[in-house]
């Protein structure tokens, strides 16, 4: 007989099916409990929710050992696992996802606010044994393997950042069936992360801000690691959880400086991919379904591989951005029409008129290229130039500029038709302007 493995028991792992865990007191006494979590760890670990102070688990601490039952969802397979505990983890990767999943199984079944993670109880597995009964044949599955090479090959094509983003939320559709996706990019070391390409929407979002720590995105990119939700939770929604943002002084009244984010309505399933760089998290693959357990750990495996293979191609595509073309485009014609745009430096943020365009990076770059613009009427500009301006203030790690440069080309293309930024070559863009441009500097702004 074949030796059972933790991870061929993974799908026994995700909740859909309640655990027993049962644990003995120094006399031998026993004592059976209903667990929510089964947490895979490693191939030889196992975690669970440590909730309450109770009988299981002072029988936990006084002798270290625990039996579970677990339950495959689709073959109706019963396990036994028994374990040794380890340690008790209160913060860090581990203990976030196991958070965030807890908060959508106790929404799921109506206890939000009742469940709450004191902890994540760290079990090595001694021994699986499957329990003796009738078992169902599992339905066939795409491969997931064949979806990541697909992914894989098309991206490997795409010879610029703006290609990347977009291609890679067109290939979850098509390779992985999965229809609403979205890029975000660092803003700096820490966040905040911003938009740069979604796909299944019907508004963009392009510009929408995620700081850490906020919803799935946030905690994924704060902590490192992916982050799943397979039950809808109002603690993880990324529309619950966002901070209200500065207030722009007497300029736009009550209007926060925020762009909507182009979630779901009501997402029943999420997952958060932080995309990592040199030991930083520079992006974040986020994906969500209106289904419940839409993501498992076979889907979060192989989208694990899809945003490590995203990342080596931003810093491949990154090591060209600063070989410029030679050639030299046209001017653009004539401007028509008075445009009034406004700057505030307290977050860099730029309004066209009374209407919020953009902040931060991508705001000051904007302002630099204008007034560029008006002080001497030049069109082009190169990003080499804009790396080494220190008045821009750009974030220590700056690689990700080609980013912040997409990111402003499709805000601007969505808000207006007035200003547009057009690709001029290989490292080289250009600032073209459909109307007579009028700049208003806040009070030190300048």
């Amino acid at each position: 007989m074949s030796v059972i493995t933790v991870d061929a028991l993974r799908p026994a792992l995700e909740g859909v099916i309640a655990s027993i865990m049962a644990t003995c007191d120094p006399n031998g006494v026993p004592n059976v409990s209903m667990i929510s979590q089964v947490h895979y760890v490693d191939p030889e670990r196992v975690a669970l929710s440590y909730q309450f102070f109770n009988k299981t688990r002072s029988n936990l601490l006084a002798t270290r050992r625990a039996a579970v039952q677990v339950t495959d969802p689709e073959t109706l397979a019963h396990y036994r696992l028994d374990l040794e505990y380890e340690e008790t983890r209160t913060s860090g990767a581990l203990f976030e996802s196991m958070k965030a999943k807890l908060a959508g199984i106790a929404s799921h079944h109506g206890m939000a606010g009742v469940f709450r993670l004191l902890g994540s109880d760290v079990f090595r597995v001694t021994r699986i044994r499957q329990v003796p009964g009738p078992v169902m044949t599992p339905p066939p599955r795409e491969s997931l393997l064949a979806a990541t090479r697909r992914t894989f090959a098309t991206l490997d094509q795409c010879q610029d950042l703006e290609d990347l983003f977009d291609q890679v939320t067109i290939c979850l559709e098509r390779d992985f069936g999965i229809r609403w996706a979205i890029v975000l990019v660092a803003e700096g070391q820490g966040g905040p992360f911003y938009a740069v390409a979604s796909n299944g929407y019907a508004a963009s979002g392009i510009g929408a801000e995620v700081g850490s720590g906020e919803g799935v995105i946030g905690v994924a990119a704060a902590v490192g690691m992916p982050i799943r939700i397979g039950h809808m939770t109002t603690e993880y929604r990324y529309g619950e959880a966002v901070r209200e943002a500065a207030r722009i002084n007497g300029i736009v009244g009550d209007e926060p400086c925020r762009i909507a984010f182009p979630g779901l309505a009501a997402p029943r399933s999420q997952i958060a991919l932080p995309i990592v760089d040199d030991n930083r998290v520079v992006a974040v693959l986020f994906a969500e379904d209106d289904a419940i357990m839409r993501f498992g750990y076979e889907e979060e495996d192989a989208l694990a591989l899809v945003a490590g293979h995203l990342g080596a191609r931003m810093a491949l595509l990154r090591l060209t951005e600063d070989q410029e073309a030679l050639e030299k485009l046209p001017d653009p014609d004539p401007a028509e029409g008075t445009v009034r745009i406004r700057y505030f430096a307290v977050d860099q943020s730029v309004f066209l008129g009374h209407d919020y365009l953009i902040k931060g990076v991508a705001g000051a770059i904007l302002w630099r290229l204008l007034r560029e613009h008006r002080d001497t009427g030049r069109t082009e500009f190169t990003t080499r130039e804009l790396r080494l301006d220190p008045a821009l203030r750009l974030p220590a790690h700056a690689e990700n500029l080609d980013a912040r440069l997409i990111l402003l080309r499709k805000r601007l293309e969505e808000r207006c038709a007035c200003l547009r930024i057009e690709k001029a070559g290989r490292g080289r863009f250009r600032l073209l302007t459909g109307s007579r441009i009028v700049l208003e500097e806040a009070p030190g702004s300048a």
